[in-house]
């Protein structure tokens, strides 16, 4: 084995790790933390055979990245830093630091060019996902407090309605962020059907290990959020968070840190449902909160471009 498949079947690994530890723990929060009635078993079968279909689906059209890594050249072969990134991830993963993928793993297979229309996708989908949700949180408080709870005759159409909406997002978000793995393997015909059968192994297995540990680290920033624990409130970020993924990805083919949509979203939400339910003490915690979550994104940014700054 030579030394660039060892770095880049351990890249692969940890990437895998980070993928499903980090970003995906974001992607699934709300759903995991609002059916903590349900087994955790059916919970991981269901969103593992969405995982499947939508690998199945890539793999048989000839590109399980759907098109992310098309402005990304694979590498000759893989080198140290390819390494670097990766392992980085991994460590700020143990701690809970919701940093982006997308920009930390991809930014060292990049050229300068990319990595900017990167940043640049990334900072509008922040925008985007922060105006959306403030402007439909706004409207949806004026009839009606997310937390009262859930008329008995409408708990189990909010019930269907949270798992599709679910489903829907964790298919549009594969779509993106499965380019952050699949840049450490062959790209297209050249990736072999053993490799591909393993590949999605590895994947669902560490999906089960994360509906076990009920979200692992990355939970707490769901779980600081209002009301992220109440099914309607859930259905509702899901469906909005895989809109917004779903129409940047129509946008181009240029990857994106679902991240930033991500804690945009949730930015955006917050200071809504603030505005609308005020109490005295709520904005000392509401901005704290907001701004720790936007300076760990930052962290992660700040990271990135040190570590191209380094490897160039």
């Amino acid at each position: 084995m030579t030394l660039s498949i060892m770095i880049g079947t351990l890249g692969f690994m940890m990437a895998a790790y980070a993928v499903i530890a980090n970003d995906s723990a974001q992607t699934l929060g709300t759903f995991i933390a609002s059916n903590k009635e349900s087994k955790w078993q059916w919970q991981w079968l269901t969103m593992a055979t969405v995982m499947v279909a939508t690998l199945t689906y890539g793999y048989m059209s000839g590109d399980i990245a759907h098109g992310r890594l098309d402005a990304i050249p694979q590498p000759d072969v893989f080198k140290w830093y390819h390494l670097a990134a990766p392992a980085l991830l991994l460590g700020l993963t143990r701690f809970g630091v919701p940093v982006s993928t997308t920009i930390l793993t991809l930014s060292v297979f990049s050229s300068t060019f990319v990595l900017e229309k990167i940043l640049l996708k990334s900072a509008m989908g922040y925008a985007l996902a922060a105006v959306a949700a403030y402007a439909l949180w706004s409207l949806i408080s004026r009839y009606f407090n997310e937390r009262e709870p859930v008329a008995e005759e409408n708990k189990s159409k909010w019930r269907v309605a949270q798992w599709v909406a679910t489903c829907f997002l964790w298919h549009q978000w594969l779509a993106h962020d499965i380019a952050n793995v699949a840049v450490f393997l062959p790209r297209g015909e050249a990736l072999p059907l053993w490799m591909f059968v393993s590949f999605m192994g590895i994947l669902v297995a560490g999906l089960a290990h994360l509906f076990y540990r009920r979200g692992g680290k990355i939970q707490e920033i769901v779980l600081s959020k209002s009301g992220t624990r109440f099914m309607r409130s859930a259905t509702i970020i899901d469906f909005s968070y895989a809109l917004i993924l779903w129409y940047f990805k129509q946008y181009n083919n240029i990857p994106m840190s679902t991240t930033w949509v991500f804690v945009g979203l949730l930015c955006g939400r917050e200071l809504a449902v603030y505005r609308h339910f005020k109490t005295k003490d709520g904005i000392k915690v509401v901005f704290p909160m907001l701004v720790a979550d936007f300076m760990k994104m930052m962290l992660g940014l700040a990271l990135s471009v040190v570590l191209v700054w380094f490897i160039s």
